[in-house]
């Protein structure tokens, strides 16, 4: 089944103009000059809005402080919704939902610090600190009872070295 094509004679008017009854061949594409047939193809048609997760929650919490009968009534007005999607953003707010919408920054993520983590290494240092100290007290003891062995005095009493069982 084939349609047929009606030819177009020089001069005669395309589209709306054209024979009644009849298809014309030579459609022009929409253009803003004509608004007529702007309005026929969809160019203006209304687009879904999307509400980004800071926008949610700014027009929740604007409703949430809203007092007086219809305040909320008037924010939905002005911003063009419906209850029902105030009640859904509600509900995922207080699951949590809304504040995992943000964007999040790509790459490696930084891990979670322990809060004992700068207790601990400040212990570290104390006990590096308390350790550089033993030995040189350590040393200091042991030149000592070198120095008394060499000039022949006798140890004082309570002065030997458990883990030695050698007077000191």
């Amino acid at each position: 089944m084939s349609i047929p094509v009606q030819a177009v004679a020089s001069g005669s008017a395309v589209g709306a103009g054209a024979e009644e009854g009849r298809r014309p061949t030579d459609v022009p594409a929409p253009t803003a000059a004509n608004p007529e047939l702007s309005s026929v193809a969809g160019a203006d048609r209304p687009r879904r809005r999307i509400f980004s997760a800071r926008e949610k929650l700014r027009i929740l919490d604007e409703t949430d402080r809203a007092a007086g009968t219809g305040a909320i009534g008037a924010i939905l007005r002005r911003e063009g919704l419906y209850s029902s999607a105030l009640r859904d953003w509600r509900l995922a707010r207080e699951a949590g939902i809304l504040g995992g919408l943000s964007p999040v920054r790509r790459g490696p993520k930084p891990c979670e610090t322990n809060p004992l983590a700068a207790e601990l290494a400040l212990a570290r240092q104390d006990y590096a600190k308390l350790a550089r100290r033993l030995e040189r007290a350590e040393a200091i003891i042991d030149i000592q009872k070198k120095f008394s062995a060499l000039l022949g005095l006798a140890p004082m009493a309570g002065d030997t070295d458990p883990e030695d069982n050698v007077p000191s």
